[in-house]
């Protein structure tokens, strides 16, 4: 195989958001990059990335941030710190991307185009001569036990440097392969098995019904057995094969195949069992002849209503004057605690991230240098770390890539 006459201080395998952030970083330092990347162009997932819109960062203090990142919040604290979201914000905002806060912190371009930010990546590059080669990385080369290049399928490229940013295995189309488990493994690193992280979610019952319903300020609790393992108010959406958005996302960090899990949504966080009792009774009370199908129009969205209406158990051509007070306190019930089963996590292609990963304890938190192969670096979503949905993600490439970048 012949080898390519690559003078390159630094390679990085893959041309995601580390991949490209580590080369914009590395060449701004006066490094000589070359970027090795299988896909037509750079960036292919991160122009998907929310719904297309790039959910770039989260706009919280460092401390605040840790506490989203549900896999070892502590090794990524060193590296974080350096290269906040802050820094983040003006690192985008200082190549022409103007930003905007939305609901939960989350920091989008304000054009909400995530091709947007592909570019301010990709000019960041080329003004650093980055070169970017459509190649496959076989194997990482190493000599005297250091790292010396890179095999790839179209001949080898030498240098005394490799950043691994190969991503997971979520949304394979875009490249994420799992190539870099293989090419870390071989070196001897150990994989922590990966598995789909902020997934949608099948669900039952009644979510086919539900499709298309979209629910904001909610809060959804999610249950494995009797034990609670997650809890937050925000906002969902019901699909054909059950529950997706943010809140559902965020959840799935926590469930696992193996276990069974059910969810439970508060309907009407802002009101105590007391105070919607008090609503239910005003409501009646301005729909004394009506039937109860009828009379939850101003309470629930109308596509609810008729799931509720069957749940309660209530005959839907039944007066609201003639319910009785048990029947009213158990509506209030099933309102404040909409009971569903997970049947299942959706496939890891359809997962946003991938948990799991290279472990983080053969991994240098201060410079992402591997500790057992020098000249080995790792950023973004192939280390072992993961966060809820929010921008924490791609915060999480953006803060190791740099900190590699600069080692």
């Amino acid at each position: 195989m012949s080898t390519k006459s690559s003078t390159a201080d630094v390679i990085i395998i893959g041309g995601g958001a580390a991949g490209m952030m580590a080369a914009a970083t590395a060449s701004a330092l006066g490094k000589r990059v070359t970027v090795l990347e299988p896909e037509k162009e750079c960036g292919r997932k991160l122009r998907i990335t929310g719904k297309g819109r790039c959910n770039v960062t989260n706009h919280c203090d460092c401390p605040t941030f840790l506490k989203s990142i549900v896999r070892n919040p502590k090794f990524l604290k060193s590296a974080l710190y350096r290269f906040t979201p802050e820094d983040t914000e003006a690192w985008f905002e200082s190549r022409g991307v103007a930003l905007k806060v939305e609901r939960g912190d989350r920091v989008f371009p304000v054009s909400d185009k995530s091709a947007d930010i592909v570019h301010a990546l990709r000019r960041a590059m080329d003004e650093g001569g980055v070169k970017v080669e459509r190649a496959r990385a076989q194997a990482i080369l190493t000599e005297n036990d250091a790292v010396s290049g890179v095999k790839t399928d179209k001949g080898s490229f030498s240098a005394p440097a490799v950043i691994l940013c190969t991503g997971g295995l979520s949304y394979p189309l875009t490249g994420s392969t799992g190539d870099g488990y293989t090419l870390a493994k071989m070196l001897g690193h150990s994989i922590v098995e990966p598995v789909a992280s902020l997934i949608p979610l099948e669900a039952a019952p009644d979510c086919e019904e539900l499709q298309g319903l979209s629910l904001r300020n909610v809060t959804l609790r999610a249950y494995r057995g009797d034990k609670l393992i997650y809890e937050e108010l925000g906002e969902m959406l019901f699909t054909h094969f059950g529950v997706s958005g943010p809140l559902v996302l965020s959840a799935s960090v926590h469930m696992h195949e193996k276990d069974s899990y059910r969810l439970s949504i508060d309907l009407k966080p802002g009101l105590t069992p007391e105070k919607l009792d008090e609503r239910l009774l005003r409501d009646f009370g301005e729909n004394l002849n009506r039937c109860f199908k009828n009379s939850l129009d101003a309470l629930l969205p109308q596509k609810l209503i008729p799931v509720i209406i069957r749940r309660s158990g209530i005959d839907p051509e039944t007066r609201v004057n003639a319910i009785t007070r048990q029947q009213r306190m158990a509506l209030g019930e099933l309102i404040k605690h909409f009971a569903l089963n997970v049947v299942a996590l959706r496939p890891v292609e359809e997962a946003i991230i991938t948990a799991g990963g290279v472990d983080v304890s053969e991994v240098n938190p201060k410079t992402m240098e591997s500790k057992i192969v020098p000249g080995l670096f790792f950023a973004g979503e192939i280390l072992d770390l993961d966060g809820y949905t929010g921008g924490f993600n791609l915060q999480i490439a953006w803060s190791t890539a740099v900190c590699a970048a600069n080692n």
